[in-house]
């Protein structure tokens, strides 16, 4: 790894506690919650902590933040957590996975995995995600099926990173060629990984068998190519899928219209309420 990428994500890992903003001013519900518990699983690499939300014991959506795979800071969601679990009365784990530049991949996929298996293990589950995420929600999918580890109830896909083998569409969008190139030389480093499955969900030759899944594009965002054609290539291998385009949108889809943001993640909290205590 060049020393200047390293130097790179550590300030980015460093300062996203101070620099990520975007969910201020979507905090429609939930405020009045207490502060999350701490829970820690262990998983393949080491023990994780998560931060629950909502009732024990309740049916669950596991959360995976964005970020990127180099910022590790899951209170960047809080404000979505928080949400879920008051609108759809279920509860929320937020999971608190490792990032560049101190692992690389699978890491981040395995304990995402083994968290999510472990809170399946005490009631229905479903698993979603923003961003780098919503690749990490469709990694774990993908993991549960071949594995035969649990059943996820529902995906939801956030704007979702699927495809680190392939080069960024041309465009001026939040998500640069810079960003992408970055993120591949630190958390992907291998060259030969970026096409596996686990990493680019959406190049996984079969995506029979996946749960139902919630998938979240933005018209004018650089990985939307990515949500799009995962949407179409669910519904091709038989999943129930349901695709939501925000029009004249970048990457961070719900900040740039309130009233559309409130359409959309009740939409969400319905689907996630609905598969979960069916």
């Amino acid at each position: 790894m060049r020393i200047t990428d390293r130097l790179s994500a550590m300030t980015m890992h460093a300062t996203a506690r101070f620099t990520v903003r975007y969910g201020a001013d979507l905090r429609f519900a939930g405020r009045d919650l207490p502060r999350p518990r701490q829970r820690r699983d262990r998983t393949r690499h080491g023990v994780v902590t998560s931060y629950e939300y909502g009732e024990p014991g309740a049916p669950a959506l596991v959360h995976l933040h964005g970020g990127a795979w180099l910022m590790r800071y899951p209170q960047m969601d809080d404000w979505w957590c928080r949400y879920v679990a008051a609108t759809a009365g279920v509860r929320v784990v937020n999971v608190d996975f490792r990032t560049g530049p101190y692992v690389a991949y699978p890491v981040a996929q395995h304990q995402a995995h083994d968290v999510a298996e472990a809170v399946a293990a005490e009631g229905p589950v479903a698993v979603g995600g923003f961003s780098s995420g919503g690749g990490l929600a469709a990694s774990v999918c993908l993991q549960a099926r071949d594995l035969g580890s649990f059943a996820p109830r529902l995906q939801v896909l956030g704007v979702p990173a699927l495809d680190l083998a392939s080069d960024l569409p041309a465009g001026s969008g939040m998500i640069s060629p810079s960003l992408r190139a970055l993120v591949r030389r630190v958390y992907f480093p291998d060259p030969a990984t970026r096409s596996d499955p686990y990493a680019s969900p959406v190049l996984a030759p079969d995506l029979s068998g996946l749960p139902p899944a919630v998938v979240m594009t933005a018209e004018r965002d650089t990985l939307r190519r990515d949500g799009d054609t995962y949407a179409a290539r669910l519904r091709e291998a038989g999943v129930d899928v349901v695709h939501d385009v925000t029009p004249g949108v970048d990457h961070y889809f719900l900040t740039e219209d309130p009233a559309r943001a409130r359409r959309t993640m009740a939409m969400v909290a319905d689907h996630v309420r609905r598969r979960l205590t069916a």
